[in-house]
């Protein structure tokens, strides 16, 4: 169900209270810990929905390159999801806001989008990273959120839409009444 649109520089912007692993497009964006083992939240659900082959190409991904740095994102097929790709964002845990986590997520959210940009992707999904089991205050992310995905378009082309998915209600909610894009 989308609870906001809006179009900025021709980019659609959803925001959508819905199950991430249902999303028709592209890429759907994970929110993942630096070892992208995908056991519980968005991540076990994906595995769950996607199959297992998203977690063996998420384990040959790490034993080739090392875990994931926080802030950063990594790449592997949408298994059987309806999304061709799955791209793994690793924000950051909440420690009160003095490690760095507003960069941290910008970060995370930013190069999410550049992955999907790289794969050619026009369409992609993602949950409210780090706002679940890792604590990030919902609404200081949005504003994070809003800010990550305006640099992005106005620096890039080719993703023509953008959705922010929640299952959670309350969530979806919050990003509906406080996300803004302004020039």
């Amino acid at each position: 169900m989308i609870l906001k649109e809006m179009k900025y520089k021709g980019v659609k912007i959803q925001i959508v209270q819905g199950d991430l692993t249902e999303e028709n497009v592209d890429a759907i964006v994970n929110a993942a810990n630096s070892h992208l083992m995908h056991g519980g939240g968005v991540a076990g659900a994906i595995v769950r929905k996607g199959g297992y082959e998203i977690q063996k190409e998420s384990d040959e991904y790490v034993r080739k390159n090392g875990p994931v740095k926080t802030g950063n994102a990594a790449v592997t097929s949408g298994g059987k999801l309806k999304a061709k790709y799955v791209i793994h964002a690793v924000g950051p845990v909440w420690h009160g806001g003095s490690n760095h986590e507003d960069e941290l997520l910008y970060s995370a959210i930013y190069n999410s989008l550049l992955k999907a940009k790289e794969i050619g992707a026009e369409s992609v999904s993602m949950p409210a990273i780090s706002t679940g089991i890792f604590g990030f205050p919902k609404e200081r992310a949005v504003g994070i959120f809003a800010r990550a995905i305006k640099d992005f378009i106005d620096q890039n082309s080719g993703v023509k839409l953008i959705r922010i998915c929640n299952i959670d209600k309350k969530t979806a909610k919050i990003f509906a009444n406080n996300f803004k894009i302004s020039d």
